[in-house]
């Protein structure tokens, strides 16, 4: 059997938006971002309970809940996920775990602290590029965004439908982006989180959710 090759748009988009990436990185403007929402006497909304119980802890907690979902719906789909075939539906859990368990790795490893731990918000910590690896003074472990890929993991959905109806698929999409996008805007107006620290998790989950997709492509295995 001949292996389907993937359609050149989703790597190219991945290029682009990687290109930019790199660009916001180097115009660095996450400090003065951030000293929208902060000072030298913290971030007021820090501890605001729309931010911190509903968009963090609730969010947090709804999120892996439907990543349960998911995997019980391989066996047992409901809505939408019955137009999925078997395989299609362990691609989607597959890579919604995967693409969260690979940021909380990274996070685990960063040595960059949040912007709530920076001397220049009334923490301890020094600013320091993310990708530099060096110690900036902090607690560290906060690159990248974890909460946001509450949202982000979920983009795999994209390739999963876009076969076999893409309506839904553009949909899925957008709500995945929408969703980690507003969980990311509310970490940073609490100081959790830098801007390019939300892109990024953005990026990795969309490029883990292509990887996957791609690899099922070439296998045959996600094929029609």
């Amino acid at each position: 059997m001949e292996k389907a090759l993937p359609p050149p748009g989703p790597a190219i988009a991945t290029l682009v938006a990687l290109t930019g990436l790199v660009l916001w990185d180097l115009a660095a403007p996450d400090l003065q971002l951030a000293g929208l929402a902060g000072g030298a006497q913290g971030f007021a909304l820090r501890e605001h309970w729309l931010l911190a119980a509903v968009l963090h802890t609730g969010a947090r907690w709804l999120s892996w809940g439907l990543a349960l979902a998911l995997c019980v719906a391989v066996w047992w789909p409901v809505g939408v996920l019955r137009r999925l075939d078997v395989r299609r539906r362990l691609q989607l859990a597959a890579t919604t775990l995967l693409a969260a368990g690979l940021v909380s790795a990274l996070k685990g490893l960063s040595a960059t602290s949040c912007p709530w731990d920076l001397q220049a918000f009334g923490g301890v910590a020094h600013y320091v590029p993310h990708w530099t690896r060096l110690h900036d003074g902090g607690p560290g472990h906060c690159f990248p965004a974890g909460h946001a890929s509450a949202g982000f993991a979920f983009v795999g959905g994209y390739f999963c439908f876009r076969e076999t109806d893409p309506a839904i698929a553009r949909r899925w999409l957008a709500a995945s982006l929408a969703v980690g996008f507003v969980l990311g805007a509310a970490q940073q107006v609490r100081g959790a989180h830098f801007m390019s620290h939300t892109l990024w998790s953005a990026w990795i989950c969309w490029a883990v959710a292509l990887a996957v997709d791609t690899a099922s492509m070439q296998s045959g295995w996600g094929g029609r």
